[in-house]
C-alpha cells in the first residue's frame, strides 16, 4: 500500500486557527457530518458497552472538541448509564451553555477544561475516572509523544478506548469525496492529513506496551475507522 505503510504526520490547518475563526467554526460543523459517515459514535458506544463493565460514574474525554461527539455517545448510553459525570478536556474552550442543557436532558453532568493534555495529564486527579474516552485524537501525536501520553493517562482510569482514523487506502480515497458533503478547504486538507497519520493493525498495542499497559483489542471497524482499548492501572475487567 504505496505511502501508507507507515504513519505520516503534518501539521493539520484547524489545530492553528482560532476557535471563533469562520473557517475554523465551518470546519467544525463538516467534522460533526464526517463522525456520522464513520459510525464514530456507533462504535464507541458498542465499545463501551462491552469493555465497561458497570455503569460509570465519572468518564474523562481528551480531546472533546465541541462535545457533540460525547453529546451522540450519550444519547446512546444515558438509559441505562444514568448520572454520569463527564469531564471533556480540550485546548480549547468550545463547551457552550446549549451542549451543558442537551448533557442535562439526559441526565448527565460535564465539567470542561480548557487545557493542553499533557500539561494536564501531569497532575494529579483526586477523584477516578471509570474510562477515558478518545476519538480522532490520537493521530494528531508522534509515536514517542503517544508512549507518553498513554504513560500518564493508563494510571487515571482502568481502561482507555479509541476510535481513530484508519490508515487505508479506501479513506484515503473517500477524502476526495468531501466536496459533495460541502466541506470546506480545511476539512479536505485536514481529513488526508488525519488518514496518513491513523492507524492499522497492531501499532496502538504496541505504543500501549511501551507504556507499561494491556492491550485488550486492536482492530478495524467499518470501513473508515480503527479501535484501540487498553487497560490501565487497575483493569476491572
Amino acid at each position: 500500500m504505496s505511502g501508507l505503510d507507515h504513519r505520516r504526520l503534518a501539521p493539520e490547518i484547524l489545530d492553528g486557527l482560532a476557535a471563533d475563526d469562520p473557517r475554523a467554526l465551518a470546519s467544525r460543523r463538516d467534522l460533526r457530518r464526517i463522525n456520522m459517515l464513520m459510525f464514530q459514535a456507533p462504535i464507541m458506544a458498542s465499545l463501551l458497552r462491552k469493555f465497561v463493565a458497570k455503569p460509570p460514574r465519572r468518564i474523562l474525554e481528551i480531546g472533546a472538541g465541541d462535545g457533540r461527539f460525547m453529546l451522540a455517545v450519550a444519547r446512546r448510553m444515558a438509559r441505562h448509564w444514568p448520572e454520569v459525570e463527564l469531564v471533556m478536556l480540550d485546548r480549547v474552550e468550545l463547551v457552550t451553555a446549549q451542549l451543558r442543557a442537551d448533557f442535562d436532558r439526559l441526565g448527565w453532568k460535564i465539567d470542561g477544561i480548557t487545557a493542553d493534555v499533557f500539561d494536564w495529564a501531569g497532575t494529579v486527579e483526586r477523584k477516578p475516572f471509570d474510562a477515558i474516552t478518545v476519538n480522532l485524537f490520537l493521530h494528531h501525536f508522534d509515536d514517542a509523544e503517544l508512549v507518553r501520553l498513554f504513560s500518564l493517562m493508563a494510571p487515571k482510569a482502568p481502561l482507555l478506548l479509541a476510535t481513530e482514523p484508519l490508515r487505508a487506502k479506501l479513506a484515503l480515497a473517500a477524502t476526495r469525496l468531501l466536496p459533495a458533503i460541502g466541506a470546506n478547504d480545511v476539512t479536505r486538507n485536514d481529513a488526508a492529513q488525519s488518514v496518513r497519520a491513523g492507524f492499522r493493525g497492531s501499532e496502538l498495542s504496541g505504543l500501549w506496551l511501551a507504556a507499561r499497559g494491556k492491550p485488550i483489542e486492536e482492530r478495524r471497524a467499518g470501513l473508515f475507522s480503527h479501535i484501540f482499548v487498553g487497560a490501565g492501572a487497575d483493569p476491572t475487567i
